[in-house]
């Protein structure tokens, strides 16, 4: 493992059935993310895994929560990383109950158990679990790099603005292929 990297952890966030299928390219993006994964394992990158998930009858979501509500009437299939990008032996998934991927779940409790103080991020929506996320783990004074192409949003704009504007504030923003390059 690279010495930049040694105490890192690569996040996949929230590539999920019905989420990376709502991409324009669903393919392309997962293509992207298993090279990525092949990589990071391949260095002693240690990944993990976080995902959104309820019990049955989302005992979590509040009628209050606007970005969680209309999750009952859909009862979308949110407990488990996308078939095509299974976890490795020994990584981990984590389950988080709203956007960040701290809240609702052990994630902290993990990173700390695992020495992890640098945090790659990745995963989808950019203005949704990498901006909460990032934003968290800021204020937790963990080391990040998000991965650009690696991050998706069902608004190409934002996702600019959020790559180009907020996120270099608290971040190293690189490119898959850079990153993936420092990991050689």
């Amino acid at each position: 493992m690279p010495s930049d990297y040694a105490d890192a952890a690569l996040l996949l966030m929230d590539v999920q059935a019905g989420i990376v299928d709502r991409l324009p390219d669903p393919a392309a993006y997962l293509a992207a993310a298993a090279e990525t994964l092949a990589a990071a394992r391949a260095a002693a990158v240690p990944v993990l895994h976080v995902v959104v998930g309820f019990r049955p009858g989302f005992p979590e979501v509040s009628p209050r929560n606007q970005a969680f509500r209309n999750l009952k009437q859909a009862a979308p299939s949110f407990t488990e990383p996308r078939p095509s990008l299974p976890p490795a032996a020994g990584e981990v998934v984590v389950v988080k109950r709203r956007v960040s991927a701290f809240a609702g779940s052990d994630l902290e409790v993990v990173l700390r158990a695992r020495e992890i103080r640098h945090l790659v991020l990745a995963g989808i929506a950019t203005s949704g679990v990498v901006l909460s996320t990032l934003r968290e783990a800021a204020d937790k004074d963990f080391q990040l790099t998000v991965l650009s192409d690696l991050c998706a949003d069902f608004d190409p704009e934002v996702h600019a603005v959020l790559m180009n504007k907020l996120f270099p504030r608290q971040a190293e923003v690189l490119s898959r292929a850079a990153w993936l390059q420092r990991l050689s």
